[in-house]
């Protein structure tokens, strides 16, 4: 099988299993209808269990997709950029300085709700300049930079909880930030997720070539003409909003940004022109997968999506890497 086959074949099998599983997360719940009353009653809005479907049930399918796709593109850009296959933005402490900063607000300026997504931004900047700046000594070292990017993930996480844990609705946001339920979404957090979501991973389609360049050594790509340090400070930035966003409306989802893109490598190859795209899709399922099965599994009650993420992820990413000799790089 060629290459190109494969890349259409992946293409084709995850945009049918998307379609599938967006389908079957709307019809299936705690109110079941079949897919022509779900079909009228959005044309008519006469069904009242239609209209329920789309006031709660849609607007967390469609903060899934897209959380599901902005975290794992985000985690594609960051691999490229700090040139290490464990890059995620959970691992490395930017989804935690997003959700930190995102509960500083509430806890100092709970008016100041609506720029909840913009301080997401800047935590998990914060977050991502201090690991970059701390691993740095004559190069990057991807070992040193994970280690720094746990112990950076550990102090932000904490701090949160200590947030959370001085009283009051504070340890409910809290816990919704950090197990990614998803529950009682509303159309407004659909509209901010959507609108910058869109934007990052729109922008990621622009910063391709650079991605592919930073996989050579920094000489070799500055022999080509590449300004590598701009190229990482852009990739970067790209990478830090649709993480952020991500945490801010979805919640933590600390496998997202690790696994799928590679099992994107596996399938579509390491050119990030093809990659991304591969990622945000298949992203897209993974997070909707987990937030259908944990509203199914065991209901009425629900398994929190970032829990079923981490039960499917962690044995399908041990097989990848026992595998495939091929995942990262050459």
């Amino acid at each position: 099988m060629s290459w190109l086959t494969k890349k259409t074949i992946s293409f084709i099998a995850v945009i049918a299993l998307l379609a599938i599983v967006f389908v079957k997360s709307a019809l299936t719940g705690s109110i079941t209808v079949t897919p022509f009353e779900l079909m009228h009653g959005l044309l008519t809005g006469t069904n009242d269990d239609v209209e329920i479907i789309k006031d709660l049930r849609f607007p967390r399918i469609l903060i899934a997709v897209f959380a599901g796709a902005a975290l794992s593109v985000a985690g594609a850009l960051l691999q490229a950029v700090m040139r290490n296959p464990l890059a995620d933005p959970g691992i490395i402490g930017v989804s935690a300085g997003a959700s930190f900063m995102s509960i500083l607000l509430i806890a100092v300026f709970p008016t100041l709700f609506f720029f909840v997504p913009l301080f997401a931004f800047l935590g998990g900047a914060l977050a991502f300049l201090l690991v970059y700046s701390l691993s740095w000594k004559s190069g990057l070292d991807p070992l040193r930079m994970i280690l720094i990017g746990i112990a950076i993930n550990a102090l932000f996480t904490g701090l949160s909880q200590a947030i959370g844990f001085s009283g009051g609705g504070l340890t409910q946001s809290m816990s919704q930030v950090a197990t990614s339920t998803l529950t009682m979404k509303k159309w407004s957090d659909v509209d901010v997720i959507m609108l910058y979501g869109s934007i990052g991973i729109f922008l990621s389609f622009f910063v391709y070539k650079w991605c592919n360049y930073l996989a050579l050594e920094d000489k070799t790509a500055k022999s080509l003409g590449v300004n590598v340090n701009l190229a990482r400070f852009v990739i970067a930035l790209i990478a830090v909003l649709l993480a952020s966003v991500a945490t801010a409306v979805a919640g933590m989802f600390a496998f997202v940004g690790l696994l799928v893109p590679h099992i994107g490598r596996t399938l579509v190859g390491n050119d990030h022109k093809v990659l991304i795209p591969f990622s945000a899709l298949a992203g897209a399922l993974l997070v909707l997968l987990a937030d259908t099965l944990g509203r199914v599994l065991i209901a009425p009650n629900e398994i929190p999506a970032s829990i079923i993420v981490a039960v499917i992820g962690g044995p399908f990413l041990i097989f990848l890497l026992r595998k495939s000799d091929r995942i990262y790089g050459n």
